[in-house]
């Protein structure tokens, strides 16, 4: 159920190892057995545009965490910064990703108005790692946007992410939802392909809809990639995704 009421501030959770994390949370006010959502932030980083998205959700009767990857490489720095940081540092370890994703989970089961469920959302290489989430995590469903990364070459892995995400498809854990735009050249067309052959293969739960005319980022409506159309339906498709599946 829609809420019009709602809470939302910067607060401080803790990863699965224990580290302070900066994140954003925001949830529906007077609602009780809401369903929640982990919103994992694009490359840019940990910006205005994601914290809206954690507004959406509680609009919609969600609760939602956005946890701050890249909060250690620049602490206090403008999301800008903290992302080139970052990406100086070779970028957020995969295992580093996922205690602060188990946290921002752990962090949204305890809230007293939650049902319990949780899922995860994530944009451009927050798609990567929602993939890379669902597959290593007890989460109850995953929506990927346009994550490119998921399909790496051995050339590609690093110490960082040194494992490719597909290769982790077998262990998926919850139903996927894959928004993907054909216009777009990470994740392409081609890997998009492979994503869907990898999930038929082991049998799981999964539905992909690419838009034509869409390329990347094509949900960020302050750069020209922004899709109406695209993002219109992507946003419907999302509602009855997690409806279905963490709402029950």
């Amino acid at each position: 159920m829609a809420s019009d009421r709602m809470e939302a501030g910067t607060i401080t959770i803790t990863s699965r190892k224990g580290d302070e994390i900066e994140a954003y949370h925001a949830r529906p006010m007077e609602v009780t057995g809401y369903p929640s959502v982990v919103v994992i932030h694009h490359m840019p980083g940990y910006d205005s545009s994601t914290k809206e998205i954690a507004r959406r959700f509680a609009s919609r009767g969600y609760g939602a965490v956005v946890p701050n990857l890249f909060h250690r490489y620049a602490p206090g720095a403008s999301s800008g910064d903290a992302a080139a940081a970052a990406r100086a540092a070779g970028g957020v370890p995969d295992a580093q990703c996922l205690d602060d994703v188990a946290g921002a989970m752990a962090f949204l089961k305890a809230q007293p108005g939650a049902n319990g469920k949780v899922g995860v959302i994530g944009y451009c290489s927050g798609g990567r790692q929602s993939y890379l989430s669902a597959c290593n995590l007890e989460l109850d469903a995953v929506v990927d946007c346009y994550g490119g990364g998921v399909v790496a070459t051995p050339d590609q892995l690093t110490p960082e992410r040194p494992v490719a995400v597909i290769d982790m498809t077998k262990d998926l854990r919850c139903p996927m939802l894959g928004l993907f735009g054909v216009n777009d050249a990470s994740p392409s067309p081609e890997h998009v392909a492979k994503m869907e052959e990898e999930l038929t293969k082991h049998h799981k739960s999964f539905e992909f809809h690419s838009y034509e005319g869409a390329g990347h980022a094509f949900f960020w409506v302050e750069r020209p990639s922004y899709h109406a159309e695209a993002s219109r339906d992507g946003w419907h498709r999302i509602w009855d995704f997690y409806d279905e599946h963490l709402a029950g």
